[in-house]
């Protein structure tokens, strides 16, 4: 497959905003890749090079594009930086600078040549990314350099999805979504598209049924929904288990022998940052393999108090680790086991995994590594009272769970389901919403260069985020710097193709970053998008302000648009007033 043929796809699905035609067009593309070209095609329309959990970076900043550009081109880095500042794109820049003929290069080619770049490293790592870019480049044509740029900066803006293209997968082999399921499946026990997109093309779908969780491959977490209270927890779970809920960072543990991984809910290794864990592991868990699921608190280890989010959340700096461990310890609650030595125990219900878990770990009060404590129940006044009780220690809630029910990885669903602090206010719930832009805002926050945030929730369905709130309390002037900085390394010029907004921020990002908001109750909106349909008005949070920063969640675990819909109707009174 010749780039040149990646790039006029990828330019047709610029063209349109018809989610079905995205997915012909991509299912057409990988209709006529090989089964290796697939799984590299994937990570390319990710903006990577690899799985979330193998980071890959390229270590090119802005300026080393454009100096790269500039040697390409035989221009002056003053004539350069012009076209740029010009067109706002480095993608465009490239393209209407580098107007020669492409040389008809492959996509394995340019995949191997990004893969130089990214792992060029040590003393003279920079001069080496910039003559090995520059090497690439002169050999590209100008759409090809579009998208080869944009994938460099990180900033690809195609609008697709894992969901997407797990749609055109199943196009590309049986031309409709019949597969989409199978697909799922495999992806959510592996987090690696590209890897189900070669195994799919290479040995056909059936292959995909043997694709199973193993150490070293993060599983994709299971999620939970929400329900009013206890009472209706027990009446449509029946027996339960009911286990603390814990503020901390969600962490999923692999072991094979000696080896040790640890995976945020995000996918990102987590190992060397946090080494008393990866230690207790190994002394701890019996079996030779596991992968365990659990959250991770750091503690005061005089008084086995637990400390807030803000504090754990700082476990996860690369820098001063050693420090770190000492201020601030952590205990690794576990309470599930998807993976034992060899054996797949995602098919189990919940109460013999528990059993499998609990011997395959040893434990005293003391360990780093402990099993949550849990109540078995069918009684909805002793869920009430284990949820008091938890209260009363500082922590959220509970989770309450099936006792009867899978591991569904990546899925949310009533299997498992979260009572939390708030439980008997008028909105139950916190809300985790995405930023997709921001407005500058008067006075003090506008010095900030930042007012307000656009926020929206997520419809896995048709792959978008569409917006239930502008947010602009909630956090001090050095979260806001930190969250503007962040957010302006995602900015684009116009409104991401993902996103449904009617209304219009002054800077648009691209929906990457979550945050947890507080509302007082969810009203019926003409200015929002989510559940907005056939002229009726959408849904917005009330008084929304922002409880905190979530960099640990990414955007696609976010609330959904059937959560919001479902807590308004969950409601004392569902109201009908504009937001």
């Amino acid at each position: 497959m010749r780039m040149a043929e990646v790039a006029g796809t990828f330019e047709a699905l610029e063209r349109t905003t018809s989610r079905t035609e995205i997915t012909r067009i991509l299912g057409q593309l990988f209709r006529q890749a090989t089964g290796d070209e697939a799984g590299k095609l994937v990570y390319l329309l990710e903006g990577r090079l690899g799985p979330l959990f193998e980071p890959v970076e390229f270590g090119v900043d802005e300026r080393l594009i454009l100096r790269a550009l500039a040697e390409a081109t035989g221009l002056a880095p003053g004539q350069v930086e012009e076209v740029y500042r010009r067109t706002g794109d480095v993608g465009s820049a490239g393209e209407e600078l580098l107007r020669g003929e492409s040389q008809g290069l492959s996509l394995a080619d340019v995949y191997d040549a990004l893969r130089a770049i990214a792992e060029a490293t040590g003393p003279g790592a920079q001069e080496r990314k910039v003559r090995l870019l520059r090497g690439l480049l002169v050999r590209l044509g100008g759409n090809e350099a579009r998208y080869v740029l944009r994938v460099v900066q990180g900033r690809l803006r195609l609008g697709v999805g894992e969901a997407t293209v797990m749609d055109a997968l199943s196009w590309a082999i049986v031309g409709h979504l019949e597969l989409r399921a199978t697909i799922e499946r495999a992806f959510n026990v592996c987090s690696d598209l590209g890897f189900v997109a070669t195994v799919l093309l290479t040995e056909g779908p059936e292959a995909l049924l043997a694709i199973q969780p193993r150490p070293g491959r993060p599983v994709r977490v299971e999620l939970a929904e929400r329900l009013p209270s206890p009472q209706a927890v027990v009446l449509k779970l029946g027996t339960v288990q009911a286990e603390p809920k814990y503020d901390g960072l969600r962490v999923e543990l692999h072991k094979d022998g000696e080896r040790i991984w640890l995976f945020t809910r995000r996918l990102e290794p987590m190992t060397e940052t946090l080494p008393e864990l990866a230690s207790a592991a190994r002394r701890q868990i019996q079996a030779r393999q596991a992968i365990l699921d659990g959250e991770a608190v750091a503690y005061n280890p005089e008084t086995g108090e637990f400390r807030p989010f803000q504090t754990t959340v700082r476990r996860k700096r690369k820098h001063a680790v050693e420090e770190m461990e000492v201020r601030f310890p952590l205990r690794l609650f576990v309470f599930d086991l998807l993976y034992l030595d060899g054996e797949d125990c995602t098919p189990y219900p919940l109460d013999q995994r528990r059993q499998k878990l609990e011997e395959a770990l040893r434990w005293t009060p003391d360990d780093p590594i402990q099993p949550t404590p849990r109540v078995v129940t069918g009684d909805a006044a002793a869920v009430e009272s284990f949820f008091e009780e938890m209260l009363q220690r500082g922590l959220e809630g509970l989770v309450v769970k099936r006792l009867d029910a899978p591991y569904q990885a990546g899925q949310r669903s009533f299997n498992w389901v979260k009572l939390k602090r708030g439980y008997r206010a008028e909105l139950r719930d916190t809300v985790d919403v995405v930023v997709v832009g921001y407005l500058l805002g008067r006075g003090r926050r506008a010095r900030l260069g930042i007012g307000s945030l656009l926020g929206a929730v997520y419809d896995p369905r048709t792959d978008r985020y569409r917006t239930v709130s502008k947010v602009g309390s909630g956090l001090t002037d050095e979260e806001w710097q930190e969250l503007r900085a962040r957010l302006d390394e995602t900015r684009v010029p116009e409104k991401p193709r993902q996103v449904d907004s009617v209304i219009q921020p002054d800077v648009w990002v691209e929906p990457r970053y979550v945050v947890e908001v507080q509302a007082d109750e969810i009203t019926r909106s003409p200015l929002h998008t989510c559940g907005k349909v056939d002229g009726h008005p959408g849904y917005a949070l009330r008084f929304p302000r922002v409880v905190r920063l979530r960099f640990d969640r990414r955007p696609q675990d976010a609330t959904t648009e059937e959560e919001i819909l479902g807590m308004y109707r969950a409601q004392p009174v569902a109201r009908s007033s504009a937001a």
